[in-house]
């Protein structure tokens, strides 16, 4: 067993992305932030559905339409396949935990 809560580093240069389990249609992967965004020279464009929930702290999505959605604590989010997107901010001054499920449809 293992907790979602725990092995979380003191510093973090870079997200950290750790898959948490894989079958052949589903992934799910915790996601450690800090502060850290999105590189400014491209968006995600991802070919499978995702699925995030706000575990820990606060974060701020944007789209390439231009929309974006504030998330805290408790906040999920469906983002369909190829919904091009980006993490524009996350909380500096403490840990954003996300968990994110990729599935297909």
């Amino acid at each position: 067993m293992k907790n979602l809560f725990a092995s979380i580093p003191d510093a973090l240069d870079d997200e950290l992305f750790e898959e948490l389990v894989r079958g052949e249609n589903v992934r799910v992967e915790r996601i450690v932030s800090r502060g850290h965004r999105s590189p400014a020279s491209g968006w995600y464009d991802q070919p499978w559905h995702e699925w995030v929930l706000l575990l820990e702290g606060e974060a701020i999505l944007a789209f390439e339409e231009g929309d974006e959605v504030v998330l805290e604590a408790g906040d999920h989010l469906a983002i369909p396949a190829h919904r091009k997107h980006r993490v524009e901010w996350t909380t500096p001054e403490r840990t954003t935990l996300w968990l994110a499920v990729h599935y297909r449809a």
